[in-house]
């Protein structure tokens, strides 16, 4: 499919997103939700795409936020474009719902949604001197996409009010001190990194069991640890009987590469309750 605002390749199993307005520094546009949305549709139904990486395009920015050309309408009537989306657009679907791992490479500044956005990806590497802001506040809306619940959880209560509720701006670095990421690097790094992380599970891991792993994750944010446990014996049981289990234990065993033969669709639903 051919995308105005967004890049989308495949390279050994690894997908490449890319937000593609660098002269805008990659702002945010209803047009490049969709195109995301869709990009995300195609990495979770294509079984060859292990991996997601997102990333900016430009060396200033990985995304600096809501598109403001609409001056004081930026953040009027979405509840209208929701509605109209809801009836001619696909189901959006966001970094957390796909069963692909998705990696961000936050390359540049991130504000807004440049940064609660990739919050919902499931591993993020940052420029150490990108700038970092949750500046809702500060143009008179509220966090949004989660970020209440993501930014607590990997900062912290204190860590999340004082982001949250000052909208400052602080640097990669302190971001990745906070949890925010799980490293900084310099910005010439990021990618690279992220690309390295993404073709290791593509070259390496079993597609059921990251899908399932992923998806107990994104749920285990809510759950008891007696809850997930109960839910973890039920399909570590069935994955244990399937061909991926032999395979992992023989490619280690022969030091070789695995071939594997599930997908996550093959998991039944069913054991994932």
């Amino acid at each position: 499919m051919a995308y105005s605002q967004i890049l989308f390749e495949v390279e050994a199993g690894v997908a490449i997103i890319t937000l593609n307005r660098p002269e805008h520094m990659n702002t945010w546009t209803s047009v490049m939700a969709s195109e995301l949305s869709e990009a995300m549709h195609a990495c979770n139904d294509d079984d060859e795409i292990r991996a997601v990486v997102l990333t900016g395009a430009g060396d200033r920015a990985f995304c600096a936020g809501a598109d403001l050309g609409r001056g004081d309408k930026t953040f009027a009537g979405r509840e209208n474009r929701d509605s109209q989306r809801a009836t001619t657009e696909v189901t959006r679907l966001l970094p957390h719902e796909i069963s692909k791992p998705v990696i961000a490479a936050i390359n540049g500044h991130a504000v807004g949604v440049g940064i609660t956005y990739p919050m919902l990806a499931d591993i993020r590497i940052v420029a150490e001197n990108a700038k970092i802001a949750f500046a809702f506040v500060r143009r008179g809306v509220l966090p949004e996409l989660a970020s209440h619940v993501t930014v607590a959880k990997v900062a912290g209560l204190s860590n999340a009010a004082e982001l949250l509720l000052t909208g400052k701006t602080i640097k990669g670095k302190e971001a990745a001190e906070l949890g925010i990421a799980s490293r900084a690097l310099p910005q010439h790094e990021v990618l690279p990194a992220a690309l390295e992380i993404a073709r290791d599970i593509a070259a390496n891991t079993a597609p059921a069991s990251v899908a399932v792993a992923k998806r107990f994750l994104w749920e285990g944010i809510d759950k008891s640890v007696a809850e997930m446990m109960r839910r973890e014996g039920g399909i570590f049981a069935w994955l244990g009987n399937q061909a991926d289990a032999r395979e992992g234990v023989m490619s280690f065993i022969e030091k070789r590469s695995p071939t594997w033969t599930l997908s996550a669709k093959d998991v039944p639903e069913d054991l994932l309750k």
